[in-house]
Parts: C-alpha cells; sequence; structure tokens
C-alpha cells in the first residue's frame, strides 16, 4: 500500500539520496522507495542541487553517450572477464566438492590445512589457499609446526589418562570432578615445574570428553523493567502471515560508527505482509525512538486501532509514556518472556539482515550521515523489492496489494 501523504523530511531525505547515490536514476530511486516517479522528479526539481554524484565527482543530470566502437570494445572486454571467471569458478567448485568431507570434522580450520597438504600437487598451495579462505602464511606455519602438535597431542593423551584415573570411583576419585579440583588434584604436592595450568587442563578434559557431572540452571540474562508495567504475550511465537494491520513486532539495534559514536534503529514490523510499516533512527535510546518508529507506522497504515504490538522487556517498551502512546492509538501491548530472544526473533532477524546487508562485512559506517542514508534505502526496498520466502518470495507490497484484491473480490462474491 503506497503512502498518500509525505513528510517534507522524506521528501528533503529522497533527494539528498538520489543526489548522493553514485550513478542513481529517478526510476531506481523511486521504486526502491516505493513513490512514483513524477513525485521524485518534482521534488528533486523543487529542492535539489540539480546535480548527482557519478564516479566521486558532483556532475550534472543526464546519461553520456558511448560511442560505436567504445561500446564493441567494452562489450569483448566484458565477454573475455565472464569467460575467464567460468573457468574460475569451476575449478573453485571442483576444489570445494572435494573439500566438502574435511569441512565435517573437528577443528574446521585445521582441516582447511590438512585439506590444502593433500590436495596441494593437483591444484596448487596458492589456488587451494584462497578457495578454502585461509592464508598460505598461515598454512606454511602450520605445516612448519607439525612435529611439536604430535609432541602436545601425546602428552595431552597422557594427562587425559591421569584425569580419567582421578574421576575413577574404583581407584578413590570422583566423577563429578570438573577442571578446577582436577587441576587441584594433578599439582597436589607437585613442584613448580610439574604443575598444570587449568587452562589446558579444561582443554585436555573438553577434548577427551571427561567433563564433570553438573547441574545446570538457567540463568535469567534480562532484568525486568522496575516500572511496574507488564503485559502477557499475545503471540506465543506464532509469527504466521495473514491479513495486514493486525499484528506488529519491534526491537531496536545499534548502528556502530567509525568515530566510536552510535546510531539506534527501532521497528515495527507486520507480521501479516512482514512489512516495515513503520521506523526511526536516533543517536540516543530514550523513549521517543520507539515512540516515533510506532507513530510512523500509524502513518502509513492511517489507522492501528484494535492491532497489538509485541516486543521485548526492554524499559522504554514497558514506560508509562510508551504505554499512553499505545492507548491514545488504540494499540494493545504484548510482551515475551524475559531472558530469551526467541519470543521476538522475527524482530531481531530484520536486524541481523539489515547489518548483514549494509555493512558487508565491515564493522562500522563511516559516518552518521552515511549510515542514515543507507537505512533510508534500506527500508524502502525493504518493502518495495525485498523478497521474503514466508509470503512466497514476493514483496510485502505485493503481497498487502494482491491479499487486498482477493479479500475485496471474497466480499464481492459472498455479497
Amino acid at each position: 500500500m503506497a503512502r498518500k501523504n509525505y513528510t517534507d523530511d522524506f521528501r528533503r531525505r529522497a533527494v539528498d539520496l538520489y543526489e548522493s547515490t553514485p550513478g542513481a536514476t529517478v526510476k531506481g530511486i523511486a521504486v526502491d522507495l516505493g513513490i512514483s516517479r513524477g513525485a521524485l522528479r518534482e521534488w528533486v526539481d523543487k529542492l535539489g542541487s540539480g546535480t548527482t554524484v557519478r564516479g566521486g565527482l558532483v556532475v550534472p543530470d543526464g546519461p553520456r553517450p558511448e560511442s560505436q566502437a567504445a561500446r564493441v570494445a567494452r562489450l569483448e572486454a566484458e565477454n573475455a572477464a565472464l569467460r575467464a571467471e567460468a573457468r574460475k569458478l569451476e575449478t573453485e567448485r571442483d576444489i570445494l566438492r572435494q573439500a566438502a568431507k574435511y569441512f565435517g570434522r573437528g577443528d574446521e580450520l585445521v582441516n582447511r590445512f590438512q585439506f590444502v597438504e593433500d590436495h596441494k600437487d593437483a591444484y596448487g598451495v596458492k589456488r587451494l589457499c584462497e578457495v578454502v579462505e585461509i592464508a598460505r602464511s598461515s598454512f606454511y606455519a602450520w605445516l612448519a609446526a607439525a612435529p611439536g602438535r604430535d609432541a602436545r597431542r601425546a602428552a595431552d593423551a597422557v594427562l587425559a589418562a591421569r584425569i580419567r584415573v582421578l574421576q575413577d570411583p574404583t581407584k578413590g576419585g570422583d566423577r563429578a570432578y570438573g577442571a578446577p579440583r582436577i587441576t587441584a588434584d594433578l599439582n597436589d604436592g607437585v613442584g613448580a615445574a610439574g604443575r598444570v595450568n587449568h587452562k589446558r587442563v579444561a582443554r585436555v578434559m573438553r577434548e577427551h570428553d571427561l567433563a564433570g557431572i553438573r547441574l545446570r540452571r538457567r540463568v535469567k540474562t534480562t532484568i525486568p523493567d522496575q516500572s511496574g508495567h507488564e503485559f502477557p504475550d499475545l503471540l506465543g511465537r506464532d509469527f504466521s502471515i495473514g491479513e495486514p494491520n493486525r499484528r506488529y513486532v519491534g526491537d531496536i539495534t545499534y548502528l556502530p560508527i567509525a568515530d566510536g559514536t552510535h546510531l539506534y534503529f527501532a521497528t515495527c514490523i507486520d507480521l501479516g505482509s512482514r512489512k516495515l510499516a513503520g521506523w526511526q533512527v536516533a543517536d540516543h535510546m530514550r523513549t521517543e525512538l520507539v515512540e516515533d518508529a510506532l507513530r510512523a507506522a500509524a502513518r502509513d497504515r492511517g489507522s492501528l486501532a484494535g492491532a497489538i504490538f509485541h516486543s521485548d522487556h526492554g524499559s522504554v517498551y514497558a514506560s508509562k509514556a510508551y504505554a499512553k502512546l499505545c492507548e491514545e492509538l488504540q494499540v494493545t501491548q504484548s510482551m515475551g518472556a524475559v531472558g530469551t530472544s526467541a519470543d521476538n526473533s522475527l524482530a531481531e532477524s530484520l536486524n541481523a539482515a539489515l547489518k548483514r546487508e549494509l555493512l558487508a562485512g565491515e564493522s562500522v559506517f563511516p559516518d552518521q550521515a552515511t549510515a542514515y542514508r543507507a537505512v533510508f534505502r534500506w527500508a524502502g526496498r525493504y518493502n518495495t523489492r525485498r523478497r521474503h520466502s514466508a509470503i512466497g518470495n514476493i514483496t510485502p507490497n505485493t503481497y498487502e496489494n494482491t491479499y487486498a484484491a482477493t479479500r475485496s473480490a471474497t466480499l464481492t462474491e459472498a455479497a
């Protein structure tokens, strides 16, 4: 369902995204944000500077012509590159097929080293290290350390035998002994030269399945808000799709910035269609952050009356101010259990997807402006272009349009 009313801030952000994105087109940005090309062009003409960033340079809008000879040369170069890439991928595929059986055993990194050692005559060390993603220097260091590893392995086997004796009840031992007590027993009456480190004892016990018997207790890792606002779990981990604008989930995640600061991203996600109906980014985690996200969803939907909003027990969601806003919007609050992320897993999954796709392996965003622009575009694409398996690999907007059309047809037939 496309928006009909846009705030001035949204218009400025859309124009800024278009002008600051290398190679951007009005059509591409408009589709990303779920707006019409005419509207975006009107905003650019009215609010924009008339230039866009291409190749790191600010240049006037408009495509550059390409000569026939240049086009032929470019296409030939691209074809040659594609053929080379195809050959490379075929070789890498064969390598990975043979490596698959190595990766399912024990220490994965050690198994990668062993795979390279076993196949270096067929493919060469350089290619193998690139495919299985290890440094050649690390492989050669591992190879050189083989004699030392064999000696340590033998010494660990001797230590494991001593530990078994200390855990054997028939020999006066105690099966419940863990690493601290075993270490104390091993070092009892032994001089400094013969003492063993508790970390080594713990490692050997773990590798030889010698862990002591112990009772596990559940530890609560989340402390409920002390305001007294508690709400029942109205979802019960039922994240199934269905009618839009009935059930929502939300959460907060941080966006790390290179200068050490953070931005915070709050969401309001429609369970029925998986649409990111409302969101907000700020440099704080005060209650206003989640309030603005819920208000954004209300503006997008027109009304949230009768809807459920599910969250964790974070203090902002349990605050009196947020409860008051939900009451004003006629939204019923729901919360999962304390200390478990599974009760709000869908919201956390969206947060993980955002960081994975926007950071693309980097640890931080270069600055806050870049982070905000990236989130602004990603949030638009999430609804207009990103396919979701839960709704049949279509976009949330497509799902909602199809749902509305089907329901209208059903009501017409019933009448």
